[in-house]
Formats: structure tokens, C-alpha cells, sequence
């Protein structure tokens, strides 16, 4: 049997941090699926971008849609709901089976909105609106700015992947905005049961001390914060809070660790698939990642709840200067500024494609 299989028996969801028209037109989605235990997508700007940049199979929509389109931002959402509401119908089996906890895939909404309440929440529901899928996430930045518009989206009934969290702490304020959007449709006699993820990054913790730390610490950093973080979502749960809201029917809002592909050619290309085994938890890997964990993984113990040496290791950090709070608001922040850019290198991108493609016609 697969490691990607025993790992998805353990009691963790695998999704694909990946999507193109090739894997969906090619069958190589489905086949993961079928093979690999793959029972959910996640998607982001960047991804987007090199779908688009390198492939012509969207050329022909491009040319068709952009001089109807009204922006080169809604174009760029048609081709992206094309894509993820036809991954949507293969995991909508999953989500079916498992009543709506898994089988989701995600978009993001623009990042040029973060700092507007407002606008995150009309856009998050226009997106959930034109996909038509009740598997599809939208993605929202748990930063500072973005935590009211997930708890309003949460209240209207969108469900959300909050991204771009680092810490325990960014986890603990995104699971609030969360729980107080439930708590408000419980007041309103709404159903409370709206799905949601929180997405913990993981590499780029060692990606910034590397060559900072003692040799012993390397590539440690980002598994100890996730182990204390997912000791938090393991106590939130058990929380008196938590279970008087699941009591009138709402869904835990479940821990997803992202960025675990090894940013370090030294490393295991599996070091935190396999360090991160944990029930009730989403892995979203990289195409990579997914294809070497299946041929080579091994499912070792599951993470220990109560975060097992995390402390200790990140008192070794401390001691050797490294602010984990400090570090994990500078990595929201810098993270927060890639996915803009990411968004502009996107736009110009389908902009120009679609100039390229109406001179051509």
C-alpha cells in the first residue's frame, strides 16, 4: 500500500498544492485521486501565473472571454473557475462521503483588497457565488486586516481557507474570527455548520534562519511552531467553547499545514509530509512532494497532541536569537507583500495575453 494511502488512513487529508489544465485535462488529477489518497486542492496566484505563462490550453478562452471580460482580474477568475470548478466535480465524491468535511478545493480573492473589510467579504461571495460549488473554499489572509472579513464571511455562510498564518498565535486569531462568525449564526438561527480550514506555513520558517542557527537546529524551526500550534487547535477543540458550537452543530474548523515542500537541497525532500503525520489535519503538498511521499514515505507515529518537544526546541531558537513572534509577524507581513506581487505579475500576464491573442484574431 502507498505511504500516501496509510497517511490518509491516519487520518490526514492529502491535497494537491497544485492545478492546471493539463492535470485536469490529462487525467493525471483523477488518477492521484484514484492512487494517491489526493481528496482536495489548494490554488494561489503564483500557481496561476505559471499555468497561464507556460501552456497554451487557455489561449482559446483568453481570446473568446477578454473582450467581454470587464477587467483583467475578472478574465483571470473565469479561466481560474473553469479550472476549479472542474476539479471541484472530481472531489465532490469526497466531499459527499464525508459530508462535506473534505473533498474542497480553494481560490483566493485578491490580495489588493486585504486592508478592506468590505470589499474581501462582497468579493468572497461573488467568487463562492460564480463558482457554483459548495466544495469551493475562497481564501482569505489571516492577517490582522483580513480576521474581520473572515469572521463576516464565515456569518454569511462562505467557507473560507484562511492562509498565510505562521504562528500559534496567528492560528489562535483566525480560529476566533472563525468561532465568532459560527457564534453569530447560531444567534441568527442560521445553520452554524460552514466549512473552514487554517493554513499554517511551514518551510519558510527555515528557509529564514537558515545559516542563523546552530547546524543541530537546522530545518527544525518550522516543525516545533507547527507541534505547538497544532497542540492549540488539539485544545481548542477539547475547548468548552468549541463543543457548546459543535453541540448546535457546527464543523471544526480544521489545522492544514501548507509550504511543505523542502526548500533546502540538503534535506529530505519528505521532511515535513513525514514529521507532520497528524489526525483531523489537511497536508497540502506540492506535485513533487505528493509523487516522492507515495514512492518512499514512510508513516511513522502520529504528532504528539501536546506538542511534544516543541518548547524545548524553540527555547534553543530563543537562545540562540531568534524572536519567534517577531519572525512570525515579519513572515505574514512579507508573505502578505509576495502575494501581491504575485497578483500584479498575474495580471500583467493575462493582460498581455489577452492583447497578444485579440491582434492575432
Amino acid at each position: 500500500m502507498k505511504a500516501t494511502k496509510l497517511l490518509h488512513d491516519l487520518g490526514q487529508s492529502l491535497w494537491l498544492d497544485n492545478i492546471t489544465r493539463e492535470l485536469l485535462s490529462s487525467g493525471t488529477l483523477k488518477r492521484y485521486i484514484d492512487e494517491l489518497a489526493v481528496t482536495g486542492l489548494t490554488s494561489n496566484p503564483t500557481i496561476f501565473d505559471h499555468a497561464i505563462k507556460n501552456s497554451a490550453m487557455y489561449d482559446a478562452d483568453i481570446a473568446r472571454k477578454a473582450p467581454a471580460a470587464r477587467s483583467g482580474e475578472d478574465l483571470f477568475f473565469d479561466l481560474a473557475l473553469a479550472d476549479l470548478t472542474r476539479a471541484a466535480d472530481l472531489f465532490r465524491p469526497v466531499f459527499d462521503r464525508t459530508d462535506g468535511v473534505d473533498g474542497f478545493v480553494s481560490l483566493e480573492v485578491s490580495p489588493l483588497l486585504a486592508y478592506d473589510t468590505n470589499r474581501t467579504l462582497a468579493a468572497a461571495t461573488d467568487l463562492h457565488k460564480r463558482g457554483g460549488k459548495p466544495n469551493l473554499f475562497i481564501k482569505i489572509p489571516g492577517t490582522p486586516e483580513g480576521l474581520p472579513a473572515i469572521e463576516a464571511a464565515i456569518f454569511a455562510g462562505v467557507p473560507i481557507n484562511v492562509t498565510l498564518l505562521f504562528s500559534r498565535e496567528q492560528y489562535l486569531a483566525a480560529a476566533d474570527a472563525y468561532l465568532r462568525g459560527v457564534e453569530r449564526r447560531i444567534e441568527a438561527g442560521l445553520n452554524p455548520a460552514v466549512a473552514s480550514v487554517a493554513s499554517l506555513f511551514i518551510s519558510r520558517w527555515d528557509v529564514a534562519v537558515g545559516g542563523k542557527v546552530p547546524a543541530d537546529l537546522t530545518n527544525r524551526l518550522g516543525i516545533a511552531v507547527a507541534q505547538r500550534t497544532y497542540k492549540a487547535y488539539r485544545e481548542l477543540l477539547a475547548s468548552a467553547r468549541f463543543q457548546r458550537l459543535a453541540n448546535s452543530g457546527a464543523r471544526a474548523q480544521r489545522l492544514l499545514w501548507a509550504s511543505t515542500g523542502t526548500k533546502d537541497p540538503k534535506a529530505s525532500d519528505i521532511l515535513y509530509v513525514k514529521a507532520l503525520a497528524a489526525p483531523f489535519t489537511v497536508d497540502t503538498m506540492p506535485e513533487g512532494t505528493l509523487k516522492a511521499f507515495a514512492d518512499y514515505g514512510e508513516v511513522g507515529k502520529a504528532l504528539a497532541s501536546d506538542g511534544g518537544d516543541c518548547e524545548a526546541v524553540l527555547e534553543r531558537f530563543a537562545q540562540a536569537g531568534i524572536d519567534i513572534d517577531q519572525l512570525a509577524a515579519r513572515l505574514q507581513s512579507e508573505g502578505a507583500a509576495a502575494f501581491v506581487k504575485s497578483w500584479n505579475d498575474l495580471m500583467e500576464l493575462v493582460a498581455a495575453k489577452g492583447h497578444t491573442l485579440r491582434k492575432a484574431s
